[in-house]
Order: structure tokens, then sequence, then C-alpha cells
């Protein structure tokens, strides 16, 4: 399944929205050229040194990639690229805020020398508006969507622990693109897509806004249960063994009260007879299925939980999800050759194939020369690129 073949996605991209974004169109098939900076690359190659001395970071986000190495401040490296855009589907950039227009690879100029090319910008905050030149990672725009004001416990906040905004940027970035081909077949003309991290994130913070619609008290923080649903949280069993399980209605909430607890006039008590009452009261009913938990082992309390049924789960170690007997059965998880050695990748969410896309990850400026000579640069041209580190 490889819908994307014959599509060319530039990215000038860093860290991991705008990777994430092209390492999705990868998958379904584009050729991504990944523009880096020359001798440094995108600074995720330094994260850290976990996958057989790679960055984590950057072995996820950046598989089935070419790498151009190319110093765009230098005229001749700014007209490689511009010949580059000249021919490409699709232009993805997440420098810093201003960055690419000020270099004159705005969706504007772009478009008046290639009307078909789909021009993608992510940034911190979008294009205009008082936050626009202010510089966002993660942190900081889950700070400012809100993600930390529900996310943690009574007493401290807590950052989501995955790059949560990077990510839903990122898929959004996806997403529009995709949409923007699509578009771009009935019209031939190409498109403008301006996503912001904020606004990707506060879109997925669409729950506890609307709790708290016109100055109604927000969700509080409640750890890993969850704010407003009881119950539905951790429980811990009597081998120390926590167990994950949800209540998600009035069914299962009588069938939890009978075949678990063994005492089906919890479910008629007032206090307990609905969500909003169990919520209200999640300490006194909490101590009663604490109770119950206490007298089963962790695998004991998983075996009663599912005879009810009720949703469950045990909390899963890196280490466990690498081994995880469902994505083992699904043959979720393919190799992916790296410049350090082959790695586990999970394969494409959703792509249903025996061999999906799983490319090799690039080493920094490992296609340059071919690139260049695709575009007509002969050998003492590229020679003296090199040399001046252009590229």
């Amino acid at each position: 399944m490889q819908p994307l073949q014959g599509i060319t996605v530039v990215s000038l991209e860093q860290a991991i929205a705008a990777p994430y974004a092209s390492r999705q169109l990868a998958d379904l098939g584009a050729r991504v050229i990944k523009v880096e900076r020359p001798l440094v690359g995108d600074f995720a190659r330094s994260y850290d040194t976990r996958v057989e001395g790679q960055s984590s970071h950057f072995v996820w986000t950046n598989r089935s990639k070419e790498s151009l190495t190319l110093d765009i401040k230098d005229p001749r490296g700014l007209a490689v690229l511009r010949q580059l855009l000249a021919t490409a589907d699709v232009f993805l950039q997440n420098l810093a805020p201003g960055a690419a227009a000020r270099a004159g690879l705005g969706a504007e100029e772009l478009q008046a020398a290639n009307p078909g090319l789909v021009v993608c910008d992510i940034s911190g905050y979008g294009l205009g508006g008082p936050y626009e030149s202010m510089k966002a990672y993660d942190l900081m725009v889950q700070a400012e969507a809100g993600v930390l004001s529900v996310t943690g416990t009574e007493d401290e906040v807590a950052k989501v622990g995955i790059s949560v905004s990077d990510i839903a940027a990122g898929m959004y970035a996806y997403s529009s693109i995709l949409a923007a081909l699509i578009e771009r077949a009935r019209t031939g003309r190409g498109a403008r897509l301006d996503v912001s991290m904020l606004e990707a994130t506060v879109e997925w913070m669409g729950f506890p806004l609307y709790y708290a619609y016109d100055g109604a008290p927000p969700p509080p923080r409640a750890g890993a249960a969850h704010a407003t649903i009881y119950p539905y949280g951790p429980f811990v069993a009597g081998d120390g063994v926590t167990v994950m399980m949800a209540i998600q209605n009035e069914r299962e909430w009588r069938r939890f009260c009978e075949r678990f607890l063994g005492d089906v006039t919890l479910a008629d008590r007032e206090e307990y007879a609905t969500n909003a009452a169990r919520n209200d009261h999640r300490e006194s009913l909490g101590r009663i299925i604490a109770a119950r938990f206490a007298e089963l082992t962790g695998e004991g309390a998983a075996t009663a939980l599912a005879a009810v049924p009720v949703a469950h789960a045990r909390v899963s170690t890196m280490q466990d999800v690498w081994d995880h007997p469902q994505l083992a059965a699904r043959d979720r998880w393919h190799r992916v050759a790296t410049p350090g050695g082959e790695v586990r990748a999970l394969a494409p969410p959703g792509v249903v194939d025996d061999t999906p896309r799983m490319d090799p990850v690039p080493a920094l400026g490992e296609h340059t020369r071919a690139i260049l000579g695709e575009l007509g640069l002969g050998r003492d041209e590229i020679d003296a690129l090199a040399a001046d580190h252009v590229v």
C-alpha cells in the first residue's frame, strides 16, 4: 500500500513535529528529501545515543527518507533548494518562526514558480497574533494549551510523558497535506497550510475545555485515574501489582457490583447509582473496591475483571511493550536499517501490508551527491560546494 508513490516531499525539518509528519508520508510511499544543516544536521540526531549509538527520537521519526545537507544561508545552497522545490509536490518546514519567509521560501513566492506546490508551515503558535514569534518547544505548548493544568496529581502538575504537542501538530500536518493533495488532483492548484502546535493541542483538549464551559470548574488533576468517571483508573492488588480498570456505563457498573464486588445492591445505592454520584463519592466507593482488590493477586484480579467483563489492563514497562503479545501476534514489528545497524520498528498503524515500507534511517548527508546529480550538477561543482560546506 504505497498510494503516495510519485509524490516528492522536500522537508526543511528539525526536532519532532515536521519529521514525524514527513515520516508518515514516507510510510505511504512518498519520496521525502530531508534537508539538514551541513556537518551537524537535524539537532535531534544528538538528543541521545540509545539506539545503536543513535538518537531515539531521530530513529523513530526519520526512516524511509533521503538526507540532503544544504546551507540555505549561502545563495548557492538556497538556489539548490529552490531548484528542488520547482518540481516538488510538497514543501514542509518547521524552522524558527518567520525564518523560511525571510529566506524567500514563503508560500506565495514558491507557488509563483510552482503553482501546484503544497506548502505546509508548522510553528508553535501560527502566523499572526501576539505569540507568532515566540519559541515553542513541546513542554511550552503543553503549558499554554492547558495540558499541564489537568495532568498530574492534586499537589503537582505533570507533563505528558511523550511529545504530545509535537505529535499532534505532526499528525494534523500529515492529514492536511493528504487533503491538499486530494484537492490538487481536482483543481491543479497547490495549497498553503499553517499548522500550529497550540491549536493542534487545544483541539485535543476538547473534553476538559467543554467540561469547564462558561466558567464551570475544570476537571481536577487525578493522577492515573480519570478526572470525572469512576471507577476508572489504577487499583492495587494484594500482591502489589497495579491493575487498571474502567467502568463506562450503568450496565457495566451493575455487572461489576454483582460479579466482582459480590454485592449487586451497591449498584442501586443512591450515592453510587450514577457516574456523577460515584464521582462525588469516589473516596468511600474507592475503599470498597480497594478492599476487594486486596483479596486478589494482580493476575487473579485481571481474570475476575475479564469474567465480568470489564475493561482492564496491566501497566506495561517499555520492555513489556517491546514484548507485547498482541503486537507479536499481529506481526507488527519489522526491521529497519540505520547507520548503526538494524533495529526493530513498528509497522505503520492501520496499514495492512505484509511488506510495509520500512526503508533505512539515513546517515547525515547520505544522499546529497545523488540528489545534486539529479539536478544536473557535475562532480566538480559538487566538490566545490562540499569544500565550502554549502552541502
